[in-house]
């Protein structure tokens, strides 16, 4: 398998395992693929990390794969390619990648499909699908524009540079950054704390702001209204406001 799922306390991590840089053949983003439809399925799975492993996320596509593929193939493979990347974005669940080492070209547009990312202070980031004359074409456009802005993701684009953690902490394009040796230990404990929570909630915010952030802002705020609204139907949120009013804020215990 170039890719696995593990599951420990309410915990899904998709960890790719691809030795040695763990480059994205299409084995790969289709397992992708298959592993994020489980982890949106599991009911034990409560929140998500995208990891691979203490050395590398990612170093990006197969380029030798990619090589021997003619225009006609590529039209073909796009669409399966963005494909496996939107879905371990549209998992419902929190989702954080633990960016250890290179995370460039897909690897980075991975780490984007997250909804937090905590980096490794050895970290390093980039798109730089045009030293091969290329653009990103697993949403790297699209998603990391919409993350940092377009100035700076026109930036990242442009010239295809790596990013240093420090760096991609300042513009954004990563949450927090960590001694290497904690990278994964930090982004458990986060999706830990989140898989306690009320999970249709969860979802409720998570698909409001990204779908909010597709749209103008009535819409949006149509979205938050009917999610806001149709959680009032929900155990989570009995259990939340019975906690709030007999035990004060915070303590709520949610199943």
């Amino acid at each position: 398998m170039t890719a696995n799922l593990e599951v420990s306390d309410g915990v899904g991590t998709i960890r790719l395992d691809r030795p040695p840089m763990n480059a994205l053949d299409v084995a790969t983003q289709d397992r992708l693929r298959e592993l994020a439809e489980e982890a949106t399925r599991r009911d034990d799975v409560r929140a998500v990390v995208l990891y691979g492993g203490e050395k590398v996320f990612a170093a990006g596509a197969d380029i030798k794969e990619m090589q021997a593929m003619d225009h006609t193939a590529m039209v073909v493979r796009s669409k399966a390619l963005q494909d496996s990347f939107t879905a371990v974005a549209r998992i419902p669940k929190p989702v954080v990648a633990a960016v250890t080492g290179y995370a460039l070209g897909g690897g980075c547009e991975l780490a984007l499909c997250a909804d937090f990312r905590i980096a490794a202070d050895n970290a390093k980031l980039g798109q730089p699908e045009i030293l091969l004359g290329l653009i990103p074409g697993a949403g790297g456009t699209q998603r990391l524009s919409r993350l940092i802005g377009p100035s700076k993701a026109k930036d990242l684009i442009f010239t295809g540079r790596h990013v240093r953690a420090e760096e991609a902490l300042t513009i954004g394009l990563v949450d927090r950054v960590v001694p290497a040796g904690e990278v994964y230990e930090q982004a458990h404990a986060w999706a830990a704390a989140l898989a306690k929570g009320p999970a249709l909630a969860l979802r409720a915010a998570k698909e409001s702001i990204d779908a909010g952030l597709e749209t103008d802002i009535d819409t949006g705020l149509t979205i938050e209204r009917n999610w806001f609204a149709g959680l009032f139907a929900t155990e989570d949120r009995e259990r939340g406001m019975r906690s709030f009013v007999e035990d004060g804020p915070g303590k709520a215990k949610f199943l």
